[in-house]
């Protein structure tokens, strides 16, 4: 498959590289991550995974952000000593939250990596993101995985953070966030990765999968095309269904896409999602449509709602800043 890179080796290191390039008086690179060069006086936040989803990780180290982001080849974990560098390095003496997605290879080496650096007396704790409702029932929420909903996670995170709170509170903040976020996503088209000679699935040309997750897992149902208000109002009714969204809750939407589909497909559904919510008599209290956990050029796209309330909507309104999001006050 036509990817334009260099060797294959050295596909991580140069795609860091090529982000420091444009952003260096933020950042400082590490073997495999990077952090912000400007260490704050609180608990420091770190998320990381897989390459191949861009902007998501490395796109969300900034201000009220994350403060470093430990990366690893494309769709793989990254390994317990490159996690352990970056707590290291976003240390500053009051803990580490880690925020990642719930995969195995992820869990089991970034708990490898906080053990390590709780042997060097750094106080580290995990939030596991389990947004995706179609990777299992509700029954199982323990095993799903996470996909999209790492920015609004993320984002809650950094700015309890930056509110000088102790580890204990930033990590509950962090969890409620993430146990109040839901995602639902749809796959047109497959992802390749660079090396591979065939995509990780294939689909006709007249096929969706419902539920398909970022790495290409196998989703609910293989289903027909439908038209764009047919599609969301399907991926509405699934979160509908898993959460008990009730009349005058408030909600953060994001309507995210995966890597190949475009913005104005992005904004067609947006339409509907804030259709939906209305009549249900939800509130929106931000709307964002955009890329940020995508899945190399796969085709589809995923909707996320983040539940509020007065706590994490007075955190959500803290500003924010990367060179891929930017949360106004």
């Amino acid at each position: 498959m036509k990817k334009v890179i260099n060797r294959q080796e050295d596909i991580i290191e140069e795609m860091i590289e090529g982000f420091l390039c444009v952003n260096e008086d933020l950042y400082e690179k590490l073997d495999r991550g990077v952090v912000l060069k400007e260490k704050k006086d609180k608990v420091g936040i770190l998320t990381g995974g897989g390459s191949g989803h861009e902007p998501l990780f490395l796109g969300f180290v900034g201000n009220g952000l994350a403060d470093g982001a430990a990366l690893g080849n494309v769709f793989a974990a990254p390994t317990p000593y490159n996690i352990l560098e970056v707590i290291e390095s976003v240390d500053s003496g009051k803990g580490v939250i880690q925020i990642y997605g719930n995969y195995a290879g992820d869990v089991l080496n970034f708990d490898m990596a906080a053990e390590l650096a709780e042997m060097e007396g750094i106080e580290c704790k995990s939030i596991l993101v389990r947004d995706d409702v179609a990777s299992a029932p509700l029954s199982r929420y323990e095993d799903r995985r996470g996909i999209a909903g790492d920015v609004f996670v993320i984002k809650l995170a950094g700015a309890a953070a930056d509110e000088g709170l102790s580890i204990d509170e930033v990590a509950r903040i962090s969890q409620k966030a993430a146990d109040n976020t839901r995602s639902i996503g749809v796959a047109l088209s497959s992802a390749t990765i660079p090396g591979l000679e065939k995509p990780t699935f294939t689909l006709a040309e007249d096929e969706i999968e419902f539920g398909m997750g970022i790495h290409g897992e196998p989703g609910i149902k293989r289903t027909k095309m439908m038209k764009a208000d047919d599609l969301t109002t399907q991926m509405m009714e699934t979160l509908f269904n898993d959460y008990p969204y009730k009349k005058g809750d408030e909600v953060s939407v994001l309507v995210n896409g995966l890597g190949s589909t475009t913005q104005m497909e992005l904004l067609i559904v947006n339409r509907k999602v804030n259709q939906m919510l209305k009549e249900k008599g939800i509130t929106i209290h931000h709307n964002d449509v955009n890329n940020y956990c995508t899945s190399q050029e796969m085709g589809g796209l995923s909707i996320s709602l983040l539940l509020l309330d007065d706590e994490l909507k007075a955190l959500y309104n803290k500003p924010a800043y990367s060179p891929y999001y930017v949360k106004n006050a």
